[in-house]
């Protein structure tokens, strides 16, 4: 297989951020990630696409930006898919096998995982992942991968997650219109679990929230199994508008209040400290004090909280995870937010940073909970086209692993022939392809300042 044939790209389209990020799974099972490019989200709230042209152009904006740093177009790509129309259900099916005397195959737990994209469901909705739970053979249960035992009747559970069909669809519109095909829609706390979480956390039993703008995403692991998966319909956008309201203060200058000097406690917060702000439109600005922003984020934080607490108690799971809460996504990065969730859970807590998974030489600005999706696309991408993560209903596309163009690929080809072998191509090597890039996240650091005056006020 050619280099560029390892080339993997994907889209996560969220309520603050669309992103566009291109790499490939190394050797060590690491991703090294060759071009990111995001830039603000329009026309889409709440994970929902909500106006076409807005969200095209936006979407438009990052695949251009990502191919010219890297040299070449984008084909198709991953892309992932929340919003408050997705939910998930269990369901057990089972086939019976012609005889005992052979042993069960991939042919085998395919039917089974195909029969479970027939089950009924409401009208104007489709199934996005079957995801096989533990397998029972016979009589023998709990079995992980039967394939290789014999048996006469081989069953399964499944964990099924459905989406709304019309909105699944415009996504699809949307990535079409910039002349890139979906190869295949990944839920995103699924691709949040593969950026994060380690294989350890998922056997011993751990739940992943992943705080975005327009929706936290749940994720719970339990014996290496996915349990359980919700999407709640709120995430970071509401604590901005707390903040605008609450302070009177224009939306711009909300957000980047709580990401400045916001905090997640209350009680931790420095009360002799306020932050000036500029009035509306001429207006006498405005003095806000540190205490008063942080009590703001911490009564709605709390609500997000308890929503995803009430989530892992409908997983069943809740007293089952050793490894307590991984927090990740933009909202993560929030001061002291990992003793509230602490204090509201009583599990040990940590912010999940993709740099497990990453290659050496992309850790840096990708190495942020933010782009833990992103990451994570690519990542159930690869095992996807490996085969490793089955139950995603993939698009019918030709027989192809190219991500790129054929004109884009030239390049990658074009490497020196060896003295030896002069017949046959070099493919040229990631390292080299990197150089090329060199410093493609340059253009995402933005200089915050010039907006407030922080002083040291006796309150």
């Amino acid at each position: 297989m050619k280099y560029r044939n390892n080339i993997l790209a994907a889209i996560d389209i969220g309520t603050t951020k669309i992103v566009t990020i291109i790499g490939y799974v190394n050797e060590n099972g690491r991703l090294d990630v060759l071009g990111l490019a995001k830039c603000p989200s329009k026309g889409v709230r709440r994970g929902i696409v909500l106006n076409i042209d807005e969200a095209v152009n936006a979407i438009r904006t990052t695949v251009e930006e990502v191919q010219k740093q890297v040299g070449f177009q984008i084909k198709q790509a991953f892309v992932g898919i929340a919003g408050q129309h997705i939910k998930s259900i269990r369901n057990r099916g089972y086939i019976n096998r012609d005889s005992y005397d052979t042993e069960i195959t991939p042919a085998d737990t395919e039917r089974l995982l195909a029969d479970m994209y027939k089950i009924p469901i409401e009208l104007g909705e489709e199934i996005i992942h079957v995801l096989p739970q533990n397998y029972i053979v016979d009589s023998e249960t709990g079995v992980k991968n039967p394939v290789g035992m014999f048996g006469k009747r081989l069953e399964a559970n499944f964990h099924i997650v459905i989406g709304d069909i019309a909105s699944a669809r415009n996504i699809e519109r949307c990535v079409d219109r910039v002349g890139i095909r979906v190869r295949q829609m990944i839920l995103e706390p699924l691709a949040s679990s593969a950026a994060v979480l380690s294989d350890e956390e998922k056997e011993a039993g751990v739940a992943l929230i992943d705080i975005g703008g327009g929706t936290t995403d749940i994720a719970v692991f339990q014996d290496e199994i996915i349990r359980h998966t919700a999407v709640i319909p709120f995430g970071g956008n509401v604590i901005t508008k707390d903040i605008m309201e609450g302070c009177s203060i224009l939306s711009k200058y909300a957000e980047q209040l709580k990401m400045q000097f916001g905090s997640a406690l209350g009680d931790l917060a420095q009360d002799d400290k306020v932050v000036t702000v500029p009035g509306i439109n001429g207006r006498e600005p405005k003095e806000i004090s540190f205490k008063s922003l942080a009590y703001i984020i911490q009564s709605r934080m709390e609500e997000i909280i308890d929503s995803a607490l009430f989530e892992l108690e409908n997983s069943g799971c809740m007293d089952k995870l050793s490894a307590g809460i991984v927090i990740t996504g933009g909202g993560s990065l929030l001061r002291n937010l990992p003793q509230l969730v602490k204090f509201r859970s009583g599990m040990d807590v940590r912010v999940g940073y993709p740099n497990e998974r990453l290659g050496n030489d992309s850790t840096g600005e990708v190495n942020d909970p933010m782009y833990s999706t992103s990451i994570g696309l690519l990542l159930n991408g690869h095992d996807i086209l490996q085969n490793v993560m089955p139950g995603a209903k993939s698009k019918a596309l030709e027989d192809t692993h190219d991500f790129v163009s054929a004109s884009g690929a030239e390049g990658l080809d074009k490497s020196a022939k060896t003295d030896k072998d002069s017949d046959q191509e070099k493919d040229e090597s990631p390292e080299e392809l990197k150089k090329k890039v060199g410093g493609i996240f340059d253009s995402f650091k933005k200089t915050i300042g010039g907006f407030f005056d922080v002083n040291d006020t006796e309150m």
